[in-house]
């Protein structure tokens, strides 16, 4: 059981949890990620590491309720309660080494996994900028924790309401033609990582991204998370979740992210009418 010891509302449908998890904590890795369990009853989901300390064999993960289960974590789980299940530290860790100058994109509730990785940079001595955009100002999050480990950071909203009006392609595009990069690192909505890896392609710019399909066991055993890089099917639990943006078949990975659509809404539809015959 895994005792959740903080936890924090960042903004609408999206809560920043502090789980004891010590020997995952211990081994936790930039890019990496946990499968979760609520109950015995429960699915498993993954979380990408949004932080950990080894010292108090703590992990910091942030999660947007969108589904049933992140509805659940965010809306019954309290401090001193017990997740079932913390399965990782998961997946291939980042790449991190000294590029020169390195851009670290987050969109939504991506902020959270490259925060790590923007820090791990700087550590190994790469002029960070950073790019963070959301729909609006109630969705950001994490900017003081993202102004700490960039040299620069740029912040977009949807609809103007903080920083400048419009996406994280467009900051990226600037940077891009402004100077020379030696690597981009995406994190966000998978349409987002597409049109981010667009961009840097346009400048031969080298991209890693990090990928979201259906995932189950994230051990490679079920091949929910398939995904395909240059005609190759690749699984995102054990070959990533990290991949070079420029050989993802993002057409088949967005159709694969929306074969569920209807069971998930089933599935939320029911947890929400059970939880309201509770009051």
């Amino acid at each position: 059981m895994h005792r959740i010891v903080r936890k924090r509302v960042l903004g609408p449908n999206l809560v920043e949890l502090e789980v004891e998890a010590p020997l995952v904590a211990a081994k936790a890795r930039p890019g990496q990620f946990v499968i979760v369990r609520l109950h015995d009853k429960g699915e498993r989901i993954p979380l990408t590491l949004a932080d950990w300390d080894p010292r108090e064999g703590t992990l910091t993960l942030v999660a947007q309720m969108v589904g049933k289960t992140t509805h659940q974590l965010g809306e019954e789980y309290q401090v001193g309660d017990a997740i079932l299940d913390v399965v990782g530290p998961l997946g291939n860790p980042s790449e991190i080494q000294n590029y020169g100058t390195v851009v670290c994109v987050g969109g939504g509730v991506g902020i959270a996994p490259i925060f790590p990785i923007a820090r791990s940079l700087r550590e190994k001595g790469n002029q960070v900028l950073g790019v963070v955009g959301a729909r609006t100002k109630e969705l950001l999050f994490w900017l003081d924790r993202m102004e700490e480990v960039c040299h620069e950071l740029h912040v977009t909203t949807d609809d103007g309401s903080y920083g400048r009006k419009g996406v994280v392609t467009e900051p990226l595009r600037e940077i891009l033609a402004s100077r020379p990069v030696g690597h981009v690192w995406a994190i966000g909505p998978a349409i987002m990582m597409k049109f981010a890896t667009r961009t840097a392609q346009e400048f031969g710019v080298p991209i890693t991204v990090s990928l979201n399909p259906i995932m189950v066991d994230g051990t490679g055993m079920c091949g929910g998370c398939r995904v395909e890089l240059e005609g190759q099917a690749k699984f995102a639990c054990v070959d990533g979740p990290e991949f070079p943006g420029e050989q993802v078949n993002w057409d088949l990975l967005l159709a694969r992210l929306s074969a569920y659509k209807e069971e998930e809404r089933c599935a939320l539809e029911q947890y929400l009418q059970v939880k309201e015959g509770r009051r």
